[in-house]
């Protein structure tokens, strides 16, 4: 019972501790003088992302392969259909086309990547499929690219405005950074453990796991600022955001993962795969060939409806 609470607990830690590193790291940044476009690229960027790469290496520690694809996997379908599909509902996101294109085509060459170092058996490079530390490696140089490319978007004036960062005192901004990264520690390490105890005593796959309870619950900071921004009627970045946040998944967390332990995952996940691919053409079709460039109410809907359909196959699967 005890690892259930903690497990629930987990999330919490991992939420509020990523919340604490942003709005720490931020402060501390703008008082060193660094830009406000500068901090949403990197720092607020990955601070969304740190609950993934948290779970993800605690479980490449553990060996637990699955766990760590199927999260990488869970969570980049929820941002798109969740994430996208309910911020869409609230208020209809109207893409900037040009802030997002070197975005969403890194977005397809990330996705396509990993589809074809999962399959080493498909294409003859190895007798069974792994995703290497040298695929890994692979993974982190995508990573160096991408982050080139935001910097050139930056310097070149392409990006777009973030809102002001909180300030507060040096002593209590370094404070929140401290407790935020013990957050994280301590409620991945929960989180982690309750998953692998679930997954055993009700006998559901470790990919299961992480495409569903452990997809949804470090997909909280990104659902939390989208939103946010759904309210405030500023939602002309969040197409941006959600890919951005995909592309440091797979190039950052995935690789760091890999480099760590290397993954061999359950030739099922393939479908989820799939299911990724298409899903983030869809996207990009909507976002570049629909209507004004718009996310439509709509849209929305049939990104939601899409999602708790793959919940019931995923169930059904087990």
């Amino acid at each position: 019972m005890l690892s259930y609470i903690l497990f629930i607990l987990g999330f919490y830690f991992l939420a509020k501790g990523a919340s604490l590193l942003i709005d720490g790291s931020s402060s501390l940044a703008k008082r060193f003088g660094i830009s406000e476009i500068v901090i949403g690229l990197t720092i607020v960027a990955f601070g969304t992302s740190a609950p993934e790469l948290i779970v993800n290496v605690i479980s490449s520690l553990k060996g637990s392969s699955d766990l760590v694809f199927g999260n990488i996997l869970g969570s980049n379908i929820s941002n798109i259909l969740l994430i996208l599909g309910f911020t869409a509902m609230i208020y209809p996101i109207r893409v900037i086309k040009s802030a997002v294109w070197r975005e969403m085509q890194l977005n397809v060459i990330a996705v396509l990547a990993v589809a074809v170092m999962v399959n080493d058996v498909f294409f003859g490079v190895n007798s069974h499929n792994v995703i290497s530390r040298t695929d890994g490696i692979i993974l982190l140089l995508f990573f160096v690219l991408f982050m080139y490319f935001l910097f050139s978007a930056y310097k070149s004036g392409a990006a777009v405005n973030v809102e002001d960062t909180p300030t507060y005192r040096p002593k209590k901004a370094f404070l929140m950074v401290v407790v935020g990264m013990i957050g994280l520690l301590i409620g991945g390490k929960w989180i982690v453990d309750g998953a692998l105890l679930i997954a055993q005593n009700f006998g559901l796959s470790e990919g299961f796991v992480g495409l569903t309870i452990l997809a949804l619950g470090t997909s909280l900071p990104e659902l939390a600022a989208s939103f946010a921004a759904a309210y405030k009627k500023s939602v002309d970045i969040a197409v941006g955001n959600i890919i951005g946040s995909n592309i440091f998944n797979i190039f950052g967390v995935l690789g760091i993962s890999a480099v760590i332990h290397p993954i061999t995952p359950d030739i099922k996940l393939n479908f989820d795969i799939l299911f990724l691919v298409s899903i983030t053409l869809i996207l990009f079709l909507f976002v570049f060939f629909g209507k004004e460039h718009n996310i439509t109410r709509k849209n929305g809907f049939f990104f939601l409806l899409i999602y708790f359909s793959y919940l019931v196959f995923l169930f059904i699967r087990g």
